[in-house]
């Protein structure tokens, strides 16, 4: 069972929540990431110290500044502190629950689901998992060990795909009630006009965003004509996210939660493909996740490419430039310049 608010123990690892009711949005659709406002670094860097009384060092790896590093060497753990949504910690707890055994993901050794930020923040304590960042290794790893990580980021992706829900939306409480979308009446071409002067996009000539919309419309009707199906979506599958054991090439962990959802099957294939250009580590991943993954499409990455669209635009149109946003900026305007969805990348097959 997910802890109340008030306690700091580990939740059940056995239990299993269920998701709850909901309505199925449009097929396609998924979370906009707010751009928001992240804490200035130094409140919450006292408050980590603060909250367990010891050394606490900022993660690596991820811009909410929400993450923190504890602990001695050989004893570290991972502080998730939930200063910008602690309603997200129960979530992220019950997720870490339905997992456990079934996904590489932490162990949760305390937490706090509810508190007044930033005095005294909602939190997640877990295990720090073993691997190094495949952002860090894939690029000087050998040919054969990518491959290896390929296969195993596949099968990874597949176990996801296989973890159904009844209706597609963002989680909430710990039961994980399936919320449908705020936006989820709207289309991908809507979704960019939404966008238009914003961000990036600016900076944009009528032309750029007329080949965008073309793009939107295409992945938009590519959707429409998929089955309607949910499942469970990580929604930030990349390799800063994935863990991976450089002897053997294989995912020793999945991190980062906060985004997950019940969406789309192609959503985590089209986000692990987004940027990624190592030729044995993409065909791996491919080749696997079309022998494993439940009920998917051979179009899955096109698909995936569609789904991801949403994400690109709500990168694209933020304020400030960090470098996922400037990567997905060149993306779009190369979609637009090229009027389809892979403007230039491989299919990996």
């Amino acid at each position: 069972m997910v802890a109340d608010e008030t306690s700091v123990h580990a939740p059940d690892q056995g239990e299993i929540p269920s998701p709850g009711p909901g309505r199925s949005p449009s097929p396609g659709h998924g979370p906009g990431r707010s751009p928001g406002l992240t804490p200035p670094p130094g409140p919450l860097l006292s408050a980590a110290r603060d909250l367990l009384g010891v050394d606490a060092r900022p993660l690596s790896g991820g811009y909410s500044g929400e993450t923190f590093l504890v602990g001695a060497p050989g004893e570290e753990a991972v502080l998730r502190l939930y200063v910008r949504n602690p309603d997200r910690a129960v979530v992220d707890a019950a997720l870490h629950s339905l997992l456990r055994d079934l996904i590489p993901v932490p162990r949760i050794l305390e937490m706090r689901t509810q508190g007044p930020a930033p005095a005294a923040p909602a939190f997640l304590l877990t295990e720090r998992l073993p691997g190094e960042r495949m952002d860090l290794w894939l690029a000087e790893a050998p040919r054969a060990k990518r491959r290896a990580a390929g296969e195993s980021a596949g099968r990874l992706l597949a176990r996801l795909v296989g973890i159904p829900f009844l209706r597609s939306g963002q989680f909430v409480g710990a039961d994980l009630a399936v919320q449908p979308w705020p936006t989820s009446g709207a289309g991908l071409e809507d979704w960019v006009e939404a966008h238009r002067g914003r961000g990036a996009f600016a900076q944009w000539s009528d032309d750029d965003l007329a080949g965008l919309l073309e793009v939107a419309r295409y992945a938009q009707d590519l959707l429409d004509a998929a089955p309607d199906r949910a499942c469970l979506a990580h929604s930030d599958v990349n390799p800063k996210n994935l863990l991976v054991d450089p002897t053997s090439g294989e995912i020793t962990g999945l991190v980062d939660w906060e985004y997950a959802h019940s969406g789309s099957p192609y959503t985590d294939v089209g986000n692990l493909l987004r940027f990624e250009t190592d030729e044995a580590f993409c065909t791996a991943v491919v080749a696997t996740f079309a022998a494993q993954a439940p009920a998917v499409s051979p179009q899955f990455v096109e698909l995936g490419r569609a789904v991801d669209l949403l994400a690109l635009v709500d990168l694209a149109a933020r304020d400030g430039g960090t470098p996922v946003v400037d990567q997905a900026c060149r993306l779009l305007r190369e979609m637009s310049r090229y009027r389809n969805l892979a403007a230039g990348r491989p299919t990996w097959r």
